[in-house]
């Protein structure tokens, strides 16, 4: 089975170093990682191509003009771009622990969705990573929100790690899909724009043509470094067109993926 990392990122230089770095050393390499660019400035690409000399994992730099939040269309950008069989999306902002692929591989079933878990770090916590390079966490730390998803164990995976068809708390810094299911239903939404609801309408798509979900916990550990928040002005749209999706019980979307399929152009 082909995997491809998709780190999606906008003018995040240090978060986007420290991402990379965990995800050259995993117990179970991907078979390629895409940066999903979101119109960073220049200094993105160029540490994109710094950092690919320190791997022989293959790593792809997909821009897109800065119009705004847009990450709907820079993922369908990387899907275009990816030759593998199975998309496991982070964010920028998200340093892995290194059995995350091992740990999603492991979870990767047809007819199944993966939504993983993540642990919250203050400001202070990042800032201390960032200027150390140090991305070990310590669980008991007084800056650590949602600490029990520190813990990696299988035996508590097994147990708490349930399958469902619900589109609650849908978060696509850490989530996993087969792309031929992605492709079922033409990828993310490119008319969701600014933040909200873009994986939510996504994952209803999957689930609408069949595609359960599968929740892991315990295992595939991320942390979310900490940065302001985006803005919300977008949000009531976000929301109208996610309700109509529900509603309808869309399986398709029009302004998706397949207009990416053969143009490759803006990914390095």
């Amino acid at each position: 089975m082909k995997t491809a990392l998709i780190i999606t990122t906008y003018n995040n230089r240090e978060m986007l170093r420290l991402s990379l770095k965990t995800a050259f050393n995993q117990t179970l390499a991907p078979t390629e990682i895409i940066v999903a660019d979101d119109g960073s400035t220049s200094d993105t690409g160029e540490l994109v191509m710094q950092l690919r000399k320190e791997t022989e994992i293959p790593v792809y730099h997909c821009w897109q003009e800065d119009k705004g939040f847009r990450p709907a269309r820079c993922r369908n950008m990387a899907m275009a771009r990816s030759m593998a069989d199975y998309c496991i999306l982070v964010d920028g902002d998200i340093i892995m622990d290194e059995h995350f692929i091992e740990d999603h591989v492991r979870y990767a079933t047809p007819g199944y969705f993966v939504q993983g878990t993540r642990v919250i770090l203050s400001q202070k916590t990042t800032e201390q990573i960032i200027q150390s390079g140090d991305i070990r966490v310590n669980m008991f730390g007084r800056n650590v929100g949602n600490r029990k998803n520190c813990i990696r164990s299988h035996f508590l995976s097994k147990i708490f790690s349930i399958k469902n068809s619900k589109i609650g708390g849908i978060k696509t810094c850490n989530f996993a899909f087969w792309k031929n299911d992605a492709v079922k239903v033409n990828g993310f939404s490119e008319d969701f724009t600014g933040w909200g609801n873009e994986d939510t309408e996504f994952a209803s798509r999957l689930i609408n043509i069949g595609i359960k979900r599968q929740n892991v916990k315990f295992n595939a550990l991320a942390f979310h470094l900490y940065h302001q928040s985006q803005s919300r002005d977008s949000l009531a749209q976000n929301d109208a067109l996610l309700s109509d999706t529900i509603k309808m019980k869309k399986k398709w979307c029009e302004n998706g993926l397949d207009k990416h399929i053969g143009n490759c152009g803006h990914c390095t």
